[in-house]
């Protein structure tokens, strides 16, 4: 899978999370690397549903994930979260706008989940730096 989402809006999520800590720069490609897999794997649930509903649109309700928080302004850009999602499923489906809104919101909150618990854990190790092993701890040791 290539990288399709821009640096920029990764760092400020986690930045955004970080405090007083400093945020290398591995740990924000590990962080867009995870949104990404998220990202792709909820698409092809998503795919699968409208398949089952006869349909070729990715709706909305397709990734149950809840509802749109249309007082939200979102940080992940809307055109490559649409690439993540299309990118591990069959060209014929098109995704709707709604549902490309829902999954942006969506990997946005997944990635702030991860960010505050990596600052967590890169203070328990008496760090002032997060770092790449601090999002991989957390993903892998708290299930996310």
């Amino acid at each position: 899978m290539s990288m399709e989402l821009p640096f920029a809006p990764v760092d400020t999520i986690i930045r955004r999370n970080s405090g007083t800590l400093r945020v290398g720069s591995e740990a924000t490609g590990e962080l867009a690397r995870l949104i990404q897999i998220e990202g792709a794997n909820l698409a092809i649930e998503a795919s699968k549903i409208a398949k089952e509903n006869g349909r070729k649109t990715i709706q909305e309700g397709d990734f149950n994930i809840g509802k749109r928080d249309l007082e939200r302004e979102l940080v992940l850009p809307i055109a490559p979260v649409d690439r993540i999602a299309r990118s591990e499923i069959d060209n014929r489906y098109r995704i709707g706008n709604d549902a490309r809104l829902i999954l942006a919101e969506y990997l946005e909150s997944y990635a702030d989940q991860i960010a505050k618990k990596s600052v967590i854990l890169a203070r328990h190790a008496g760090r002032k730096t997060i770092q790449k092993e601090d999002i991989e701890i957390c993903v892998r040791i708290l299930g996310e």
